[in-house]
């Protein structure tokens, strides 16, 4: 049995409990964050820090959360359930306080949750073999920038996805490519790597940074710029990019084979190139 994080407690993870009042229960106002664990050590958990209080930020949440006491609970939480590979949920709330639509007290405790999740990332399956992906409408609201706990269309979006064959789903809005229900989404063509802009319509992710510092060292070229479903089937090759999912081929998008149907070269040597530079900064 787990053992989690709440409010300052560890606890067994069937003895976790927070009020029916809590705003992340009654309107979804929460932020979250997954830091990917590998070898018992945190990747890139210093920008899901910075992207953490970005969120908290934007919503207007009145109290920061020291970055080292966060640091020292995931640190706790990977050794107490002896998580060797996998990942760190961590959630916090604006608070519990009697349902108003209205946020009128900026004083209250915000409520902070943690867990660890056990989960293949080096050695993934979708990464050996790709994946496949439909295209869905983006009805989601316009501040997918921040990264709130209101995930139900992504999650019905995934699902219905897994209901047709496909493994995940892009957001289409306007005729181009958002991102990916979990993950951001990302071409190549000619040797450019394309990828939607951030602003408020996708989550800026803290791997596609990453991985767009990788790409340069590997020389290629990296564009930040809409692309089409058109643009996207005619690929010569595609990738999600995501905390977990590191880089994962795309091989199949609605009934097209996108170049051979198999995972890209360049697809592999960038994973490859994220995987040892995020390992060698690990903590």
């Amino acid at each position: 049995m787990r053992v989690v994080y709440v409010n300052g407690k560890y606890l067994k993870e069937d003895e976790a409990k927070i009020s029916i009042f809590d705003r992340s229960i009654l309107f979804s106002d929460s932020v979250y964050e997954v830091t990917s664990v590998v070898n018992k050590k945190l990747i890139d958990f210093d920008n899901h820090m910075k992207r953490l209080d970005r969120s908290m930020k934007e919503l207007h949440f009145s109290k920061k959360i020291n970055h080292t006491t966060i640091l020292d609970f995931h640190r706790k939480l990977v050794e107490e359930n002896n998580l060797q590979e996998g990942i760190v949920y961590l959630q916090i709330s604006r608070g519990v306080v009697d349902r108003d639509f209205t946020i009128t007290n900026n004083n209250i405790e915000p409520t902070i949750f943690a867990f660890t999740q056990e989960k293949k990332i080096l050695e993934s399956e979708n990464a050996k073999k790709g994946i496949k992906v439909m295209t869905t409408d983006d009805l989601r609201w316009k501040r997918c920038d921040i990264k709130t706990t209101q995930l139900l269309y992504p999650s019905l979006a995934k699902t219905d996805s897994f209901k047709k064959g496909f493994d995940d789903a892009w957001m289409i809005r306007n005729g181009f490519v958002m991102e990916g229900t979990s993950n951001n989404a990302w071409i190549i063509k000619n040797k450019i790597i394309l990828t939607r802009q951030s602003d408020n319509l996708i989550l800026g992710g803290i791997t596609r940074e990453a991985v767009t510092n990788c790409a340069k060292a590997l020389k290629y070229e990296v564009s930040t710029k809409p692309f089409t479903l058109v643009d996207a089937q005619s690929a010569d090759e595609a990738f999600i990019t995501s905390a977990t999912a590191f880089v994962t081929p795309v091989i199949k998008i609605n009934s097209s084979t996108v170049g051979d149907g198999k995972p890209g070269v360049f697809t592999k040597a960038l994973r490859e190139e994220y995987i040892k530079q995020a390992l060698n900064n690990a903590i």
